[in-house]
């Protein structure tokens, strides 16, 4: 009979990355999975506004009040609604929101954090875009200093299944 005990995991700083699209949605139950099966891994969450969006709230904001709280709000109200219902109470998850070039965000977040594993759903909007994963996950696999999870959203035959 084999033995059935696995030696202690390496990944134990798990770091999932989110623009809130259909693809990191899929992505985030991969991460929540790696880290359940890992008593005592922190889950973060990452979430990068990117800087042209960014520019264009900066020149808002001096035209409303509140507009970054607004912002953070609505951003906590999407975690809230999609993430946190499906995290199992045995995960610790942290969550983390920050401005500028979404893949040199990720990549340093992940250094300050010391992650050992980071998650990303795979994006792409034209068939050659989809080849190459996308322009910030094909950043993040080649720069990055730890293994990246890249997955892609089932086949449209798989989705029916689950």
């Amino acid at each position: 009979m084999a033995d059935t005990t696995f030696p202690e995991s390496p990944y134990r700083r798990i770091l999932f990355c989110t623009d809130f699209s259909e693809n990191a949605d899929f992505a985030f139950q991969y991460a929540v999975d790696a880290a359940a099966r890992r008593p005592g891994c922190i889950l973060y969450l990452l979430h990068v506004v990117p800087e042209p969006d960014a520019q264009f709230w900066k020149t808002y904001i001096y035209e409303n009040d509140n507009v970054d709280q607004q912002a953070k709000d609505a951003i906590d109200a999407k975690i809230a609604e999609t993430y946190l219902p499906r995290l199992p109470e045995s995960v610790e998850f942290r969550t983390h929101m920050c401005i500028g070039r979404d893949y040199l965000k990720i990549l340093e977040f992940a250094k300050e954090e010391q992650a050992d594993l980071i998650v990303l759903g795979r994006h792409g909007h034209s068939a050659l875009e989809n080849v190459i994963f996308g322009n910030v996950t094909e950043k993040v696999v080649r720069k990055a200093n730890c293994p990246v999870l890249v997955v892609p959203l089932p086949a449209p035959s798989k989705k029916t299944a689950h």
